[in-house]
């Protein structure tokens, strides 16, 4: 069990454990929730890792599953209890859109991203930052917007930390022509993405206009990966009418493609930064 791995991480592959060994002991989830008197959803949302289970229902649950291994079945209760621990987002979740994708990220060993209007949230500025939220967010008080700000500049930790995150980043051409704020702003965000491309586990690359027709028109993606637990990874995608979280490995694999059909079409990351550079001299 890994140490640095998170909450998020434990309660996926807790729950994927426990659909596991209901699967072997021949069990559906309406039986199961038959059996504890539950709500029906209840099981899905533990085995998809919606809530977070207590180390008394896994005991019960691994009972019923006729799970007789004391080693895994003390393993994944200490993995309830884990799961269950406060993280550094927690303080954060009144600003944080539903779902988990924070708790993802800050486990996740890797991530490709789309973007296809802004600048990815992992590299933008604090100016960026502050003029997005201004613009979609004009009621706000200005502590809000501060604490939406340090929320995404703790997440961009993730990029210099011990353990840092692998970005591999796709933009539309688009996104370095918006304004947002003023050309100063502008000017400093595209400074900052060239000096933040020096980083070894970060690359670029810009989809410029004459790509065309891509897989991913329908708005942002991210594909999520772990490198110890590869069948957690996952897709997320963000929407105005909600975010949706693929999972099924087969679809996963087929993001994962999609994403290096994605990389085939933009520019490399040499070029990428050349493109930024020159709209600084423009």
């Amino acid at each position: 069990m890994s140490d640095i791995e998170g909450p998020t991480l434990r309660r996926r592959r807790l729950g994927a454990e426990l659909k596991r060994c209901r699967e072997a002991a021949g069990l559906t989830q309406q039986d199961v929730s038959r059996h504890f008197e539950w709500h029906s959803a209840k099981v899905t949302r533990i085995e998809t890792a919606r809530v977070a289970v207590t180390p008394r229902d896994v005991r019960d649950l691994l009972t019923l599953y006729n799970v007789r291994d004391q080693t895994m079945r003390e393993a994944l209760v200490e993995l309830a209890r884990q799961s269950r621990e406060r993280t550094w987002w927690t303080d954060y979740r009144d600003i944080m859109r539903p779902g988990n994708f924070v708790g993802l990220e800050a486990a996740a060993s890797a991530m490709r991203t789309w973007e296809p209007v802004l600048i990815p949230g992992l590299l933008q500025t604090p100016d960026y930052m502050r003029s997005l939220m201004r613009s979609g967010r004009p009621t706000d008080p200005e502590e809000h917007i501060d604490r939406r700000i340090a929320l995404r500049q703790t997440r961009q930790g993730r990029l210099t930390s011990d353990r840092p995150l692998e970005l591999s980043a796709f933009m539309d051409e688009g996104a370095l022509h918006r304004v947002i704020g003023d050309r100063e702003v502008m000017a400093d965000q595209l400074r900052h993405l060239i000096e933040i491309a020096k980083l070894p586990n970060v690359f670029l690359q810009i989809l410029p206009f004459t790509a065309g027709a891509h897989p991913f028109l329908s708005g942002p993606a991210a594909l999520l990966e772990f490198r110890e637990t590869t069948h957690l990874d996952v897709v997320y995608m963000e929407g105005l009418a909600g975010d949706l979280y693929e999972e099924q490995p087969d679809m996963v694999d087929w993001y994962r493609q999609e994403f290096e059909r994605l990389s085939a079409m933009a520019l490399d990351h040499r070029t990428t930064i050349k493109m930024i550079e020159s709209l600084l001299v423009a």
